[in-house]
């Protein structure tokens, strides 16, 4: 029986919702479902603003127009990130400086951070891996003593929260003067394609409104704000339609039980995987003291790149689907062809290492045992 990597859960609402927007006759953007996913983000997270976008992609080229980004300015980022954490800067003329991993996590050194930061430096972008808190009060501590943006990429960290002294739990994507979100269908909480930009500065909440809606002050005349509205800015279409809002608000609802059922799930792997990490066949993920774990993913790295390539070749002869995850962006071809290489080993390591094991909602017991099983066999047998 074939086991894949990923498989999307629906609720059992998404259709009724969805039916229910159609029959409203308001199936363009900032409708009904629209509006109870903003107000859940902000009640529950206690975000400033929140905005629905067609993709966290958009929500980060929402950013980027929203602070101004201008060619020749410096954009600290990790290499090991899916591309549009960086293209979105990359397309408003950006210069983008990496940051390598920490040797815990596949996060940005926070540590490395301040070395990188030059009179150019705008915006700082932390990724926060596999819904795993960056060091947020080192990374806003630094940002503020520079003046400099903070930009969270919280694209898969729904309902992950960082600790902070105090014992109170600070949730991600509330750190920043802006931050982004995916409800790509591999995500813990989906629509498909979609994604939210959420503005924590009281300063770009207007502008965020115009920009989203084509440059135009549509949203305040729809609020009966103003009596026209024309255009006012640059901007481009970010709305998603109310029917992608209505399936994200039916998952919505059910975040408490996703959440439980993903978390258990990633336990029982790590702790009957425990046993190859002991034997230093593989090294676990690490969830530092000031993180929660929100269980977006299962990852572990093996030895090298070999052993996680025949890992992968093993277990698909076996029906089961696991994949390696990003290359480091400052070896790719687009980076190179302006820039030197330069050296990020621990970058390297994650892209050469790592390996994400079949992770989803409906995964059932006898699944993941399998699963591991056949981890734990490969290693045995070699």
């Amino acid at each position: 029986m074939r086991i894949p990597f990923n498989k999307p859960y629906l609720t059992g609402n998404e259709n009724t919702y969805i039916k229910k927007a159609v029959e409203s006759g308001k199936i363009s953007g900032d409708g009904k479902y629209t509006r109870k996913c903003h107000a859940f983000f902000q009640e529950r997270y206690k975000f400033k603003k929140c905005l629905l976008t067609t993709s966290c992609t958009d929500a980060l080229e929402m950013a980027s127009i929203l602070i101004d980004i201008k060619p020749g300015d410096e954009v600290i980022a990790p290499s090991y990130t899916f591309v549009s954490t960086v293209n979105a800067f990359v397309l408003r003329g950006a210069k983008i400086v990496f940051c390598d991993s920490r040797n815990d996590h596949p996060g940005m050194d926070e540590n490395k951070l301040e070395q990188l930061i030059t009179s150019k430096t705008k915006v700082i972008i932390p990724v926060h891996y596999a819904g795993v808190a960056c060091d947020m009060f080192k990374i806003m501590s630094i940002a503020n003593k520079h003046n400099i943006i903070v930009v969270e990429d919280a694209a898969q960290a729904i309902d992950s929260y960082y600790i902070s002294k105090n014992g109170k739990n600070k949730p991600l994507g509330s750190f920043g003067h802006l931050s982004t979100f995916s409800f790509h269908e591999t995500k813990n909480i989906i629509c498909g394609e979609g994604g939210m930009l959420v503005i924590n500065d009281e300063r770009f909440v207007d502008r965020a409104e115009i920009i989203r809606e084509k440059g135009t002050n549509r949203s305040s005349f729809f609020r009966g704000e103003i009596n026209k509205y024309g255009w006012v800015d640059i901007g481009s279409s970010f709305l998603p339609s109310d029917i992608l809002a209505a399936f994200l608000y039916a998952q919505l609802e059910k975040i408490a039980e996703i959440q439980k059922k993903r978390k258990s799930i990633w336990n029982r792997y790590y702790t009957e995987l425990k046993e190859l990490e002991d034997a230093e066949f593989i090294t676990l993920p690490k969830i530092p003291e000031y993180a929660t774990n929100n269980a977006h993913m299962f990852y572990f790295c093996c030895r090298n790149k070999m052993k996680r390539d025949q890992l992968i070749q093993y277990l698909k002869s076996n029906d089961i689907f696991a994949v390696f995850h990003y290359l480091s962006l400052h070896k790719s071809d687009y980076y190179l062809r302006d820039n030197e290489l330069v050296d990020y080993p621990l970058s390297d390591y994650y892209a050469d290492s790592l390996i994400r094991l079949p992770f989803y909602f409906e995964l059932n017991e006898s699944d993941q045992e399998l699963i591991i099983e056949k981890v734990k066999k490969f290693f045995q047998e070699k």
